[in-house]
């Protein structure tokens, strides 16, 4: 048997611990020399994960930094495996080579923690030090502070102006802005669109309003279309109401009220005026107080709470002696390590601000049927944290013993005066640092185990990797390698040399996540639920169901040259990235954009006709909404235009490679039929994009396969918004009877508002059936026939993304408001009856019908599917890459 010295091969987060943290893996019968003795492993062990140092009797509790993570369901031995039930099930969905352990040896324990009000003494802040530290920073009028960035925004109010707002940066892409200027950015994001105020509604609006205000903020064009859940007028009557100072940034509130190529021409000409007041801006001396952190972590593991979270404390702590800010946040993430947050406060009040919040968000969980205890990801799980106390415990430890908490805060609340905050905000990393970034910070500290990428589009990331290991994988991605003190660096040598690089990026050095180029943004997503469920969530019961009976119409006859796939001859033929969680979607989409630009050079590649990623916000940090989310993926990957698809993990989110695996074979499909790759484990951005290409031309190494289409390959989506007069509806009656009666796929959305003419459903239907689902959100229908697909959602958006998973291959879409934006996969053709919204908007509209007596409607609506079928006609939208891609999180679903 192999021999180890403990120091060797574990860890203790403290001293006085039951239970000691594998610093490497350890294999089956190792035997460890420790200080209590010699001790043999009964199982083999993975890094990051726990195994008993000393005897544990049934029922005492497993301790962690001192604290109780379980209790022990038997007696342990030293040298078990410390398993709970959820760590053996996580486990059993990874590809392991060695056996688990039979059953589970603890508990997940949560201790509430109470205020001795009698025995309570206010804590003391970090002395000030006698060092005036200075960065270089962009003084900003109005009391809005000291920005470390100087960038123009493009902010969209709503989820419907967010492709606009993204051409209009991309239109400055290229542009050489003058050495002052950090760029012209996007910030987008899922909220404002559906038909009813939203529960999320102030803390959106706090959000916005901070984002405008930010610093780091030099002008802000805010682009909506006046119409959703909130609008420009809202947004600017909160800021005005609650002291924003608005007057004192170059802004402009810009409706988007014509078609999208004008409206870009007029909102570049007022970002054009404003560079060259932007440009005048320069960096000067300011004092490292006007420095605010927001720390995070993500795609945490079981060295988070010893090196990375540790050395950010200390980085927050020196800010604060020099009389800076802090602001730590994931409340759920702190459920468990209330005694040690609370051990240093500012006062009694600020202490039961802390614990209302704690339980407020207990509360928002158990609204839903959720618990916070759902929180760790698959990541956080493969990596040693085994629950939500035993992650929360090494979070905590971003705020260093010696600093004081001095205030608590709402999501996105500004933070006005010095000090180390708490703000309240949901574990999901995004929409945490949104909240952080509206508050004022300035700078992010992220710390990860897994080596989590994500980065801010104004405000600049330094990403601590916890171990030496995973920062040699990824260093071209992670900035601080905090794994230094694991291997027996001190900390404050360590710290002192991380300090001084945060003071040098927050005076405009470059960090790792700029270099790289991406960025996302995601706020605190709306929930449904305000008060408790009347009986527990559950699963939903699948709607599924033969076709609808309609009508018999007219025999249509159509064909087209098309292309051979799997599932039949299709009109397209793409290559799919998917990202199996919103921390990969950006370098999916990156990818996607480097695989587009090659196609001009490598006929392989060029044998799609375009690369795609499905840029979306889950896959992790929510609850409730998973099932949902796996059928939209599975029903993308199987769409007929999809010729090969790669998926894409971050390396750390609950719906990883091996959860979507499990799923499709769940489903009866072959997950061999899909290439796979990993952000964190092929090694970062460079290497994984050069994989997911190689994989790209072996599937694409075959010649391309052309056969004639029929009228009955045809799969197409009908959908509406506003009202639909008589004409129109009985038009599209009677297209979607001649298209089932000839043997093709139709699809409608049960909210389609078509669905509230009784012209179209007593055309379509008769006069008795009743309009109701038949069809799962984003689900696959066999055969041909009508549909009426569930939608557990108001948004458009995610509406049309649902009709994506169902694989309609074109969607039929009828507005008399406003366009909607397109799907990045399926083509929408959009059209509208003559009204003020058409000419409005009538260059982003394909076509308009006329009501002219001597024209068929049917004929006319048939034509143009056949042009887009043959490739003559491709939608404006489409063609101009104005899409958006949301999946719904339904009625249930909530941020964790």
């Amino acid at each position: 048997m192999i021999k180890f010295q403990f120091d060797e091969i574990a860890r203790l987060a403290d001293r006085g611990d039951n239970v000691a943290i594998a610093t490497r893996r350890i294999n089956h019968g190792a035997i460890i020399e420790t200080r209590h003795g010699q001790i043999t492993t009964h199982h083999t062990i993975l890094e990051g994960h726990r195994f008993v140092l000393t005897p544990i009797k049934a029922h005492e509790p497993l301790l962690s930094w001192g604290l109780p993570f379980g209790t022990a369901i038997r007696s342990l031995d030293p040298g078990e495996y410390v398993c709970n039930q959820k760590i053996l099930a996580a486990l059993g969905q990874r590809d392991i080579d060695f056996e688990l352990p039979r059953e589970a040896n603890f508990l997940d324990v949560m201790l509430e923690h109470q205020i001795n009000e009698a025995t309570f003494s206010p804590g003391t802040q970090v002395a000030p030090t006698s060092e005036v530290g200075t960065f270089l920073g962009y003084r900003r009028p109005g009391q809005r502070g000291v920005g470390t960035r100087n960038f123009i925004v493009i902010l969209a109010l709503t989820v419907q102006s967010a492709a606009f707002a993204r051409q209009v940066e991309s239109a400055y892409s290229n542009r050489k802005l003058g050495k002052n200027i950090d760029g012209v950015v996007a910030v987008t994001h899922t909220e404002g669109d559906g038909s009813t105020r939203p529960n999320n509604w102030s803390l959106v609006m706090r959000t916005l309003a901070g984002f405008m205000v930010h610093p780091n903020v030099a002008a802000v064009l805010a682009v909506d279309y006046g119409n959703g859940t909130f609008t420009a007028t809202d947004l600017e009557q909160f800021m005005l109401d609650n002291h924003y100072p608005l007057s004192h940034i170059p802004h402009e509130f810009f409706r988007i009220s014509q078609s999208g190529e004008q409206a870009l021409v007029d909102a570049s000409q007022k970002v054009d005026q404003w560079i060259p007041i932007v440009g005048e801006q320069v960096r000067t001396p300011e004092p490292i107080a006007n420095i605010a952190l927001a720390l995070q972590c993500g795609g945490s593991d079981a060295f988070s709470g010893i090196s990375g979270n540790p050395l950010a404390g200390c980085i927050a702590k020196e800010v604060i002696r020099h009389g800076g800010k802090a602001n730590l946040a994931e409340t759920d993430e702190l459920i468990g390590a209330e005694s040690y947050v609370l051990r240093n406060v500012k006062d009694l009040g600020t202490a039961k601000s802390f614990l209302r919040k704690i339980e407020k968000f207990k509360q928002y969980a158990a609204n839903h049927g959720a618990s916070a205890e759902g929180n760790p990801s698959g990541g956080n799980n493969f990596r040693g944290l085994y629950n939500i106390a035993l992650k929360s415990i090494g979070a905590a430890r971003k705020k260093d013993p010696e600093v004081r908490l001095d205030a608590v805060i709402d999501y996105g609340a500004p933070m006005t005066e010095p000090g180390y905050y708490f703000m309240d905000s949901p574990g999901n990393d995004l929409e945490s640092i949104a909240g952080q970034v509206a508050s004022g910070c300035n700078a992010i500290l992220f710390i990860t185990g897994n080596g989590s990428i994500t980065n801010f589009p104004f405000v600049p990331t330094l990403k601590f990797v916890t171990t030496t290991g995973r920062f040699e994988m990824l260093s071209n991605e992670m900035d601080i390698n905090a794994g230094r003190y694991n291997d027996g660096e001190d900390m404050e040598s360590l710290s002192q040399e991380t300090f001084a690089l945060t003071v040098r990026v927050a005076s405009g050095e470059q960090s790792k996540g700029e270099l790289a180029g991406h960025s996302q943004v995601q706020l605190w997503r709306n929930w449904q639920q305000s008060s408790p469920l009347r009986q527990p969530h559950t699963k939903p019961t699948p709607v599924r169901g033969g076709p609808v009976s309609v009508q018999a119409g007219n025999q249509r006859h159509l064909s087209f040259q098309g292309y051979v796939s799997d599932y039949g001859i299709t009109s397209d033929k793409v290559g799919l990235i998917m990202p199996t969680s919103l921390c990969s979607g950006q370098v999916a989409q990156l990818i996607a954009n480097q695989l587009n630009a090659a196609r001009a050079n490598e006929p392989v590649l060029a044998r799609a006709n375009r690369y795609i990623a499905l840029v979306h916000t889950e896959g992790c940090g929510s609850a409730n909404a998973e099932d949902l989310f796996l059928d939209i993926v599975s029903g993308h990957l199987q769409h007929r235009f999809v010729t090969h698809a790669v998926l894409l993990e971050h390396g750390c989110e609950r719906t990883h490679n091996d959860a979507i695996r499990h799923d499709l074979l769940a489903k009866g499909l072959d997950p061999s039929r899909f290439d796979w790759a990993s952000v964190q484990l092929d090694g970062g951005l460079d290497r994984v994009a050069k994989k997911v290409a190689d994989q790209f031309r072996i599937a694409f190494d075959s010649p391309v396969e052309h056969q004639t289409g029929a009228i009955t390959d045809l799969k197409i989506g009908l959908m509406s918004q506003g009202p639909v007069d008589k004409v129109t509806a009985h038009t599209l009656a009677q297209l979607a009877r001649d298209l089932v009666t000839s043997g093709a796929q139709v699809i409608v959305p049960q909210s389609a508002s078509i669905a509230d003419s009784t012209t179209f459903t007593e055309h379509l239907l008769g006069e008795t059936q009743s309009w109701s689902a038949n069809l799962d959100y984003g689900a696959h229908p066999s055969g041909s026939g009508f549909f009426i697909m569930a939608t557990p959602t108001t948004s458009l958006t995610e509406i049309l993304t649902g009709l994506g998973g169902t694989g309609v291959e074109m969607i039929l879409m009828y507005t008399s408001d406003l366009p909607v934006t397109s799907h990045p996969l399926v083509p929408v053709l959009q059209f509208s009856d003559q009204n003020a919204a058409s000419e409005k908007f009538q260059d982003d509209l394909d076509f308009v019908l006329t009501q002219d007596p001597g024209d068929s409607p049917s004929d006319f609506l048939m034509t143009q599917i056949e042009n887009m079928l043959t490739q003559q006609y491709s939608p404006k939208l489409h063609q101009r890459g104005c899409s958006n891609f949301q999946v719904t999180r339904g009625t249930v679903g909530l941020s964790l």
